[in-house]
């Protein structure tokens, strides 16, 4: 199963929230989506690119309200999401 960033940034934002602060572990987003967390960490770095993630050294990661009110859009197509830099993988077109 070939996983998409926007379904890291679903469950990311299913489990963390950027109002109230609370984030979530990337051992335990990984656990959710069966995948491996250096997998998880990856699509996080491509989406804290583009501002729609936050990530922690301590492991935890939260969804940014950039990336809550790209999720409230309810795109079912690819979205493409230009970041500042092009070096983490979102510039030029993000899969999500």
């Amino acid at each position: 199963m070939s996983v998409l960033r926007r379904d890291v940034l679903a469950e990311l934002g299913s489990r963390s929230d950027a109002d109230a602060g609370t984030w979530a572990s990337v051992e335990v987003v990984a656990d959710s989506l069966a995948l491996g967390e250096q997998t998880v960490r990856d699509h996080l770095a491509g989406l804290e690119s583009c501002e729609l993630a936050r990530t922690a050294p301590d492991g935890t990661a939260r969804i940014t309200v950039t990336g809550e009110e790209l999720l409230a859009l309810d795109i079912d197509e690819m979205m493409i999401v230009d970041s500042k830099t092009t070096d983490r993988g979102c510039a030029g077109g993000a899969d999500l």
